[in-house]
């Protein structure tokens, strides 16, 4: 199948019932530059391999989640999609979470064939910038926020060229799961039109953008790591990606806590202080909620208390922030785990019952080889429900359990 965007003709390959594009570039971007439309291609561009994930080190997650092995490199800003055949379907962008260090939209996890076939939808997943690369707030280096821009310029990309792969660019519903819902909470108002539905799961609202001095700290940390004085900053434009990466363990390790020291920065004009306080009311549709045992993917001490302050309790205050404002807004609590697994329902349980399939998700040792397909459809039937119609099937007044 051939498709044509605004930068050129692309083509897919079949992926069950469905055709996957993998690898789009929507954006490109200099090193802590903002993104750019890509430049134009001639002829028919091969979109069949995954584009490589942005440069990062191992997942803070391995121990429920697994090991993965993806191709990095900085020219990271593609997207994946995998649409059904036919016009005017409802379309579900999904942001990866990882703690703005880890992740891809191209890793199996995340494959959306099997979602996109079941719910008649297409389904996109979309690389960002990560760690110092994204995130580093450093004046004359980088105004940080940056892989919150390519999450936007991503948006931008679906609006503009998602009706030539058979989605309607005003059914879109963007979806993210931690650092990916995070960052979905802090677009600003200016997103009014690049979605009409939103997915919050596992949203760390207790984890507050960091303050620009917090973030300047950072940035002299970083700089200190690499053995640079501040009036040498500009060589962070050419320090190789590995000694990047290195020097951003290091200063995460120095600093500890949840909290990366290269996350959204509150800059007061992008991204606010207080996401949850300052949300505003756009007339859009929200599913919300947690698992129940978030911390315990993180923690080994104090998981319940964690999971209360930085998952559960701000969520709470968000539902019923968006409601007050005229929202509708739908929550639940996903409460499924195997009975012997030392982990319960912690942080990325919910992951496995929306995308990728079986095969992908075989060796997540939060599963324990369990994966009841039951539960893969009703939860699947639900979020389609909600990305279809605005309604997942329970009521607003109360908070749905998940559960076999």
């Amino acid at each position: 199948m051939i498709v044509e965007t605004a930068a050129g003709k692309i083509r897919g390959s079949a992926d069950g019932a469905v055709t996957a594009f993998r690898g789009i570039p929507f954006a490109t971007a200099e090193r802590f530059g903002a993104p750019r439309a890509p430049e134009p291609w001639p002829g028919i561009r091969d979109c069949i391999e995954i584009g490589p994930a942005a440069p990062q080190l191992a997942s803070r997650l391995e121990r429920v989640m697994g090991r993965f092995t993806i191709g990095q490199a900085e020219d990271c800003l593609s997207l994946n999609v995998w649409a059904p055949a036919g016009a005017g379907h409802p379309v579900l962008v999904f942001l990866h979470g990882g703690g703005f260090t880890s992740g891809s939209g191209g890793l199996a996890w995340y494959d959306g064939a099997e979602l996109a076939e079941h719910g008649d939808i297409v389904v996109v997943t979309i690389n960002y910038r990560l760690g110092v690369l994204g995130y580093l707030c450093l004046p004359g280096v980088s105004e940080g926020n940056l892989g919150l821009l390519d999450q936007l310029a991503a948006l931008e990309w679906v609006r503009d060229n998602i009706a030539a792969f058979g989605g309607d660019p005003a059914q879109v519903t963007v979806a993210g799961q931690s650092g990916g819902a995070l960052s979905i909470l802090a677009m600003p108002t200016a997103t009014a039109g690049l979605f009409r539905r939103a997915i919050l799961q596992s949203t760390p609202a207790g984890m507050p953008p960091a303050p620009l001095e917090d973030a300047a700290t950072a940035a002299r940390m970083l700089l200190s790591e690499l053995g640079l004085a501040s009036e040498e900053q500009r060589r962070l434009f050419d320090v190789p990606v590995a000694e990047l990466l290195s020097a951003q363990y290091a200063v995460a390790a120095r600093v500890g806590g949840a909290a990366p020291p290269y996350q959204l920065v509150a800059d007061g004009v992008l991204v606010s202080d207080d996401l949850v306080r300052s949300v505003s009311a756009r007339g859009i549709e929200v599913l919300l909620g947690t698992t129940k045992d978030e911390a315990a993917a993180m923690v080994d001490d104090a998981a319940d208390t964690v999971t209360h302050q930085l998952f559960r309790a701000p969520t709470l205050r968000l539902a019923e922030t968006l409601a007050a404002q005229g929202n509708a807004a739908w929550l639940y609590r996903f409460d499924w785990h195997p009975a012997t697994s030392p982990f319960g329902a912690c942080h990325c349980l919910e992951l496995p019952f929306l995308l990728g399939n079986a095969a992908a998700w075989a060796h997540a040792p939060m599963l324990m080889g369990e994966r009841p397909q039951a539960l893969v459809e009703d939860m699947r039937e639900r979020w389609i429900g909600f990305i279809r119609h605005g309604d997942p099937g329970w009521s607003r007044a109360t908070e749905h359990h998940i559960n076999t």
